[in-house]
C-alpha cells in the first residue's frame, strides 16, 4: 500500500527557517528545497540536478532562477531549465518536480501530491502560533528516528504523561482522575480528556493556591496526516472553562522518510510576554520534554518492530490509547481512498 497520503499539506518548516539560503529538507523521502523568490513568495523544488543529482540547494541563485553550482544548469520556479552553460540547447528530460508550497500561521506547508491539485482550505488551522500584542509563542523542532505514526501514537495517548514525563510535565495522577474521549468528525479527529476536581496540575500551579480544587481538559485536534494541535487548560472547579485559561500548542509530525520524522512543536502563552528568561525557561521544558524524554522512548518502541507491519504485531489495546488506533485507521482509509480515485482516472 501507498506509504502516505498525498493530497494533504505536510509542515516543511517554520516561515523564518527559509532564509536568504533557502530550506533544504528531505519530506515524504525525497529532496526538497524550499527558497523565496524576489516578491517573498515560496518555490519548492526538488532538491536534486537531473544532470549529476547535485543538490540545487548547494548552487546559488540569480534572482528566482536557482543554478546548479556542479554544472551550471539554471532553473525556474516552475522547475523547467532556463540555461544549459555547454550550449544553446536546453536538453530534454531536464524539467525537475515542482511541488505547491504555502505559508500561513508562521508554517510553511508543502502540498505531498500533484502541484496543480494543492487545496489552500484544507490547511489545518494554527492561527494562534504567530505572535500577537497580546501572545507570545516558543516553537521547536526535533528529528525522530522512527516512523511519524509511533510519534502520532505518543500524542493521541497523552496518558503516557504519568509515566515518561516525571521530569518535566508528570501528571501526579491526574490522567487517572480524568475521563477520555474519542471523536471523529469528518476528517478531524478529537482525542480528549476531562479532569474535574482536582489539585492544581503543574501548569496551574503559578494562578491557583496548592489547597485549590481544579478542572483540567487536555483537548488534542488530529488532522491527517499528522497535523495536531493541544490544548491544555485550567479553570476553578465548576466555573465553566471560560473562567480559565489555556494553552496552545502545536504538535506537527512530517515523515522525513518511513524510518524518520520532523517533529515541529510549539507553545503559546498569554502573560510575561516579554520575558527572555520565559522563553529561554520554556524552551528548555519543552526540550526536556520531547528530547529526553518523549523521542528516546518512540524510537526504543519503533526499533523494536522497524520495518514491520503494525498490526500484524498484534498491539495490545489498553482503551486509552484508542485515539492512536483511530488515527492510524483513517489514515490507511484516506490513503485507500485516494489510490482507488487515482486508479479509477487511470482506468478512465
Amino acid at each position: 500500500m501507498e506509504r502516505y497520503l498525498r493530497n494533504c499539506w505536510y509542515m516543511a518548516g517554520w516561515s523564518d527557517e527559509v532564509g536568504e539560503t533557502g530550506l533544504s529538507r528531505r519530506i515524504l523521502d525525497r529532496p526538497v528545497y524550499l527558497y523565496r523568490l524576489e516578491d517573498g513568495s515560496l518555490a519548492a523544488l526538488l532538491d536534486r540536478c537531473p544532470h549529476r543529482f547535485a543538490p540545487l540547494s548547494k548552487g546559488s541563485r540569480e534572482g528566482d532562477v536557482v543554478v546548479c553550482g556542479y554544472h551550471g544548469l539554471a532553473f525556474a520556479p516552475d522547475g523547467h531549465c532556463v540555461r544549459n552553460p555547454f550550449a544553446d540547447r536546453i536538453p530534454a528530460g531536464s524539467t525537475i518536480p515542482r511541488f505547491a508550497a504555502a505559508e500561513r500561521d508562521g508554517i510553511v506547508w508543502l502540498w505531498g501530491g500533484d502541484p496543480d491539485t494543492a487545496d489552500a482550505a484544507l490547511i489545518p488551522d494554527f492561527s494562534f502560533v504567530p505572535d500577537t500584542p497580546h501572545s507570545r509563542t516558543v516553537r521547536g523542532y526535533t528529528l525522530m528516528k522512527a516512523n511519524y505514526e509511533y510519534g502520532t501514537d505518543n500524542l493521541l495517548d497523552l496518558s503516557h504523561i504519568e509515566f515518561v514525563h516525571k521530569g518535566t510535565f508528570a501528571g501526579q495522577g491526574v490522567i487517572f482522575a480524568g475521563k477520555h474521549a474519542v471523536e471523529v468528525e469528518d476528517r478531524t479527529l478529537h482525542s480528549n480528556w476531562w479532569m474535574p476536581d482536582i489539585p492544581p496540575p503543574s501548569v496551574a500551579r503559578p494562578h491557583f493556591p496548592a489547597d485549590a480544587k481544579v478542572d483540567h481538559w487536555l483537548d488534542m485536534r488530529w488532522n491527517a496526516p499528522a497535523a495536531m494541535r493541544l490544548t491544555v487548560g485550567v479553570c476553578p472547579h465548576g466555573t465553566g472553562r471560560e473562567s480559565g485559561f489555556e494553552v496552545p500548542q502545536a504538535h506537527i509530525l512530517t515523515p522525513a522518510n518511513e524510518h524518520e520524522t520532523h517533529y515541529f512543536w510549539s507553545s503559546t502563552r498569554y502573560d510575561d510576554l516579554d520575558s527572555e528568561e520565559t522563553d529561554v525557561a520554556l524552551k528548555a521544558l519543552f526540550g526536556e520534554a520531547f528530547d529526553q524524554e518523549d523521542k528516546p522512548m518512540i524510537e526504543a518502541a519503533y526499533a523494536n518492530v522497524k520495518g514491520r507491519d503494525f498490526w500484524s504485531e498484534k498491539p495490545l489495546s489498553l482503551g486509552i490509547d484508542l485515539g492512536g488506533t483511530r488515527a492510524r485507521r483513517l489514515l490507511e482509509r484516506f490513503i485507500a481512498q485516494e489510490k482507488n480515485i487515482s486508479e479509477e482516472k487511470s482506468h478512465g
